[in-house]
């Protein structure tokens, strides 16, 4: 029976939970610093287990990684670390669905050296993204083209006929994560100019983009894109873009937002039990709430009863509503009431849009434009579309490298067959898969 530890019981971990106790061979231990949480994703199944665990209780944290066969960490991306040098020295697997960081890169030798591997960004973007866009790459250089553009936008949203508030959006994973985002730099290629982006800027650079069935979307750049031509061998590229999806009016409310001060988490003791308006006249440094609307609306020179005024209202900036917010930073009073009023009610659906768009050169001289779309739905009173593809494909991963399918050691990401090709096949028997559009250019 191979032994698989899963630290962290948050919004996506439960496809990743009942996968690994469906087959025969694992036995399962989840970890968790609110051990009914895991007890919810166990459900007394007889090859699980639920611990407490405070993942700053090191001590009980290397016992569990040393008394199981892999690790998978769905801790915030600051604890992989710790667990990967736990890993390390007890010889262990590790799988996280977090972009791989250079301190987690410096392991790549010390891992191959003790035959493990961490395979790192196996979830959905990273992760989905990775292995899709790898295969049509790799397939058109076996047929001897080469990749002269690309482009992949992602972006969890709610189903059409939940998009029921003004902002076009709902929680299905961290609140704190997505308005984190909104501070990111972003650098991509595009037409052969790179373009770099300051995080301040990030949502002045947007432009709408029609998705095929869902009409209308708004793309903002996401992180930095530049990575991309050595991971995916777009040497030939000139335009190389990975971008985020949102509904329209998105970013010129979160441009907004930032504008004033929001997304700052520097911890502010004196803002515990003030109002929302108390703490909106703080961000924008104005010692009073008195005529908080005009106020902000002068700032940014915008009317009082345009679009973006009218969500900030709608959100309570200006209101006598008071949020709880532990730390007390302007973010997570931003984010805690973001959750309050934007959370997925309990029949609803998300939904997950991925696009790749390729441009394809072939040395006869023929041109192909590439689409290929990945829409995935969430199941009402089930898994939400972005707890399955998060978490799914490390699943996946996980059963194949303890059942030694997958013999890669170091550090990795799934842009290599070995990897790829079996998950994709798998997730494809779940109903997430792609339709692909060739069309002659």
């Amino acid at each position: 029976m191979h032994k698989v530890l899963i630290l962290g019981a948050g919004l996506v971990t439960r496809p990743i939970v009942r996968y690994l106790l469906d087959q025969p061979n694992i036995h399962v231990t989840v970890a968790s610093r609110t051990v009914s949480k895991a007890d919810a994703l166990i459900q007394g199944h007889p090859q699980g287990t639920s611990i407490e665990l405070n993942v700053k209780d090191e001590e009980k944290l290397e016992k569990l990684i040393a008394e199981n066969d892999i690790a998978i960490s769905l801790l915030p991306y600051t604890h992989h670390l710790t667990v990967a040098n736990l890993c390390l020295k007890h010889k262990k697997h590790l799988v996280t669905t977090s972009y791989v960081s250079s301190a987690m890169k410096a392991l790549d030798k010390d891992a191959k050296e003790k035959g493990l591997l961490f395979l790192n960004e196996i979830g959905l973007d990273p992760g989905i993204d990775h292995m899709s866009a790898m295969k049509i790459i790799n397939e058109v250089k076996e047929k001897g083209g080469k990749v002269v553009s690309f482009e992949s936008i992602c972006g969890g949203l709610p189903a059409p006929e939940a998009n029921d508030n003004p902002f076009g959006y709902k929680f299905s994973w961290s609140p704190r994560g997505v308005v984190m985002a909104g501070r990111n730099n972003a650098h991509f290629l595009k037409n052969g100019e790179e373009k770099k982006i300051e995080g301040k800027d990030l949502f002045k650079n947007n432009w709408k983009k029609e998705v095929e069935s869902l009409g209308t979307l708004e793309v903002y750049p996401n992180r930095d894109s530049m990575l991309y031509q050595e991971l995916y061998g777009l040497w030939d590229a000139k335009t190389i873009f990975r971008g985020t999806f949102r509904n329209l009016g998105w970013c010129n409310t979160l441009l907004k937002i930032a504008g004033m001060g929001w997304l700052d988490d520097t911890e502010r003791s004196e803002l515990k039990d003030k109002t929302l308006a108390e703490v909106t006249a703080s961000v924008i440094n104005e010692t009073s709430p008195d005529n908080l609307k005009e106020k902000v609306a002068k700032k940014f020179d915008i009317t009082i009863d345009s679009d973006v005024m009218k969500r900030l209202e709608w959100l309570g900036l200006f209101s006598n509503v008071k949020v709880v917010a532990d730390p007390p930073t302007y973010l997570d009073f931003l984010a805690n009431r973001m959750l309050e009023l934007m959370p997925y009610k309990e029949n609803e659906r998300d939904m997950i849009v991925l696009q790749h768009d390729f441009l394809a050169e072939y040395p006869n001289g023929n041109k192909e434009s590439i689409v290929s779309l990945l829409i995935d739905f969430g199941i009402p009173k089930g898994d939400s579309a972005m707890a399955r593809t998060v978490s799914l494909p490390a699943a996946i991963a996980t059963k194949l490298i303890v059942e030694g399918k997958i013999k890669l050691t170091g550090v990795h990401i799934p842009n290599m067959p070995e990897v790829y090709t079996p998950v994709i096949k798998e997730l494809e028997t779940m109903n997430i898969k792609f339709k692909d559009t060739v069309k002659k250019v």
